[in-house]
């Protein structure tokens, strides 16, 4: 529900802020006096078009800005949580328009893009005027409203749970259909890359190792020398460390009887040096193992080559090629065994076509049913909005092929008087008759497109007398479930407005504004008086003003 619309230089508007309630509120005023504008306000907040020409003169940016409650509307709710924009049950939408070009868009304070913002406000409201029914005019729509009206949801939800198995079937069926050659050329690179890497022999973290092994091959005059120059200062030589030490330990042993203190040292240094001979042994061990060999050498070599060419086409390590060598026998077993595959995909597709078949000829019979009802229905109340002989009807056509609303599609036809042929209803021109079919439909399925924000602007032009009262009536009734605004001309019209909202231009400074009030009971009275008897109003048409009100109120309360 739109709860408050601020509006800055746009148009005659400099700067306006109006709360609206729900239910059905009216906005009347002289011509001219800014009551469409507020309209166009409303559908910049929809993603319409921006134009430069809406700023105010000498202003270089004008701004609209709306609050909407969605305690209602959960499924933008939803959306807003989804794209990281929640704030509890509220939408704040923004748009900012600039001479320079560098329009701007903001829902709940965070900068969004123009398509965002139509997708999130596109179920908040409908706005329709003389000639731009857009619902009506989308055919896509009928059908719709006419499964909304016959409750079809389940059966809709169910239908298209079986088409989008029947699609995803239908997809894996088409890339198992690759061309021959294509297929069989596919075949031949697999093979040959798996052909490849098997002769590689592939070790997990070999690469690693090799390039170990090569740096220690590189290097193993040097390592050689280490090792056997360390045995020979450790253990090996005529003045060799470990046996120098031994002196000194014997020596020590043979003094402890004098102090016996020095026999811990003595130990002490032994310990040492049965370190130290493990050392002089390991250094012996590691160098009898360094048996370079040239040949060695080029093994690895070549290895870690081929080793580096296999990354270079494949993977960036042996575990990631050898994942790669699965992937590919997999998927070569895949392209190998395609008729046996091909021929389990073409069962299930189609026993789930038949299954599809099935749910939508379902549907097709409760839309026939609901069709009929529904013709019924607005009919029914097009004869109270004095289209008495008007026929209305749902038109169903075949598609080739199964769709995700069905297997048909749905348009409205209108013959609007006795005799006429009935004719699409996107064709008809007149928005007297447009406007009382939407009244109709809305009455019908009030909720039918989920919008509960409904906007008409002048929709009641061209007709009078009862046909007008009745307008007003369905629409009233019509605030009973929506939130309703509505532009008119009309007391007949505005007599059974919940909320009545006064459009009037103020000039001050030598500069037009136009201003929004919410009439009291007085001022309504005073204003339903002007619409009824234009510049000269006395005290009949004030007291005909309040008796239409009166009367407007009585017959909603029946």
């Amino acid at each position: 529900m739109l709860t408050d619309l601020i509006i800055k230089n746009f148009a005659i508007i400099e700067n306006l802020h109006v709360t609206f309630n729900s239910g059905f509120n009216v906005l009347t005023g002289e011509t001219g006096a800014g009551k469409s504008i507020i309209i166009d306000a409303v559908n910049l907040l929809l993603g319409g078009r921006a134009r430069g020409e809406i700023i105010r003169t000498g202003e270089e940016e004008a701004s609209v800005e709306a609050i909407f409650d969605l305690r209602k509307d959960h499924l933008v709710g939803e959306k807003l949580i989804a794209a990281g924009l929640d704030n509890d049950d509220e939408l704040l939408v923004r748009r900012i328009v600039a001479r320079s070009g560098k329009n701007r868009v903001f829902i709940n304070g965070s900068p969004v893009p123009l398509t965002q913002l139509r997708e999130l406000t596109g179920g908040l409201v409908n706005i329709y005027g003389q000639h731009e029914h857009q619902n009506l005019q989308r055919t896509e729509t009928h059908l719709k409203l006419l499964d909304s009206f016959a409750g079809l949801q389940s059966t809709l939800v169910d239908y298209r749970a079986a088409f989008s198995s029947y699609q995803q079937l239908q997809r894996e069926l088409n890339q198992l259909n690759l061309a021959e050659r294509e297929r069989q050329q596919r075949l031949d690179m697999l093979a040959f890359q798996r052909q490849e890497l098997l002769n590689a022999h592939l070790i997990p973290g070999e690469d690693e190792a090799l390039e170990r092994e090569r740096s220690i091959l590189q290097h193993a005059e040097k390592l050689i020398t280490a090792m056997v120059g360390g045995y020979d200062n450790l253990y090996g030589g005529e003045e060799a460390a470990c046996g120098k030490i031994a002196t000194v330990a014997t020596e020590l042993e043979s003094l402890q009887e004098i102090d016996p203190q020095l026999g811990s040292l003595a130990k002490s240094l032994q310990d040492h040096l049965y370190g130290l001979e493990d050392v002089a042994a390991e250094l012996n061990k590691y160098a009898e193992t360094l048996d370079f060999e040239p040949q060695q050498q080029q093994q690895v070599e070549d290895r870690l080559a081929l080793l580096s060419s296999l990354k270079g086409k494949y993977a960036p390590t042996t575990k990631e090629l050898l994942e790669y060598l699965e992937q590919i026998t997999a998927e070569l077993d895949d392209l190998t065994h395609i008729e046996d595959r091909r021929k389990q995909l073409e069962e299930k597709l189609q026993g789930q076509y038949q299954q599809l078949l099935d749910l939508g000829e379902r549907l097709s019979g409760q839309r026939q049913q609901g069709a009929t009802e529904l013709a019924t229905a607005v009919k029914q109340e097009l004869g109270e909005l004095a289209m008495g002989g008007a026929d209305f009807a749902i038109r169903f056509t075949p598609l080739l092929e199964p769709s995700i609303d069905g297997l048909e599609s749905g348009e409205f036809y209108l013959a609007a008087n006795p005799g006429e042929e009935a004719q699409p209803l996107a064709r008809i021109a007149s928005g007297g008759e447009l406007s009382r079919i939407m009244l109709a439909l809305k009455r019908s399925v009030p909720t039918g497109d989920g919008v509960r924000t409904l906007i008409f602007d002048e929709v009641d032009a061209g007709i009078g007398g009862e046909a007008a009262t009745a307008v007003g009536e369905k629409i009233s009734r019509l605030g009973k479930t929506l939130q309703v605004l509505c532009v008119t001309h009309l007391p007949q019209v505005a007599a059974f407005a919940d909320h009545h909202y006064l459009v009037a231009k103020e000039e001050a400074h030598g500069r037009t504004a136009t201003k929004l009030s919410l009439l009291n009971s007085e001022a309504r009275v005073a204003e339903m008086a002007r619409m009824l008897g234009g510049l000269h109003v006395g005290e009949k048409t004030l007291i005909h003003a309040h008796e239409l009100i009166e009367s407007s109120r009585a017959v909603v309360a029946n």
